[in-house]
């Protein structure tokens, strides 16, 4: 309890709590300090025992004092190792302890933020602006798509009329070429002449068997 009351006074109802983050600071001077200190007492414990065993034989009285100056020693040891880990786990939980307290201290301003940017709008305010972003959207939709519908500038046709104009076109192209073939069968062919073409005159028995002595002669030869 000393050691506490040396390192954060005396606790009177007088004293200034200090702030986490000097509480914080003094409790890793102090786990400095104690580690410095074990350090100490791990050199002293080694010098009084290399101690011992020179005198083990020569100086037994010295050696014996050497074995208890090593044992006052490796208790001073365990009580720091005691008190470090009492130390460590007080600054681990005011850390802790200390980011909670901001975490809800920056929260608390955040919803006062919120609560400050809210406190100039209504809610019905809003719904009716957002109705009338609605109507904005629709009617510019509306212009939109009158602007893109095809006019033509006052000049209105029947599609129907239009259609049965075509058919009496197509039908009127058809009779004309239906006309058009069956004139084509009217037109008279040029007629055959009545007089016949004159005819060989027919060979004598005396030129057949000339013609039959010759083709003879060319065998032979």
């Amino acid at each position: 309890m000393a050691l506490f009351a040396k390192i954060f006074g005396s606790g009177g109802k007088g004293d200034k709590a200090p702030s986490p983050q000097d509480a914080i600071q003094k409790l890793r001077e102090t786990e400095d300090m104690l580690s410095k200190k074990q350090d100490f007492l791990e050199k002293k414990i080694e010098m009084e025992l290399i101690t011992a065993k020179k005198n083990g034989t020569k100086n037994k009285r010295a050696a014996l004092q050497a074995l208890k100056r090593k044992k006052r020693y490796e208790k001073q040891l365990a009580q720091i190792d005691g008190t470090l880990s009492t130390i460590e786990y007080q600054r681990e939980a005011l850390e802790n302890a200390n980011t909670n307290t901001e975490v809800l201290k920056n929260m608390g301003l955040a919803a006062k933020a919120m609560k400050n940017a809210h406190q100039n709008m209504d809610i019905d305010k809003v719904d009716e602006l957002m109705q009338d972003i609605t109507e904005q959207q629709e009617l510019a939709q509306e212009i939109s798509d009158a602007i893109s519908k095809p006019v033509g500038f006052g000049e209105e046709f029947d599609e129907d009329e239009l259609l049965a104009e075509l058919e009496e076109l197509e039908q009127e192209e058809l009779d004309n070429t239906l006309l058009e073939i069956g004139g084509t069968q009217n037109v008279s062919l040029p007629s055959v002449p009545a007089t016949s073409l004159p005819s060989q005159p027919a060979k004598s028995r005396k030129e057949e068997d000339d013609d039959d002595m010759e083709e003879l002669k060319a065998w032979a030869m």
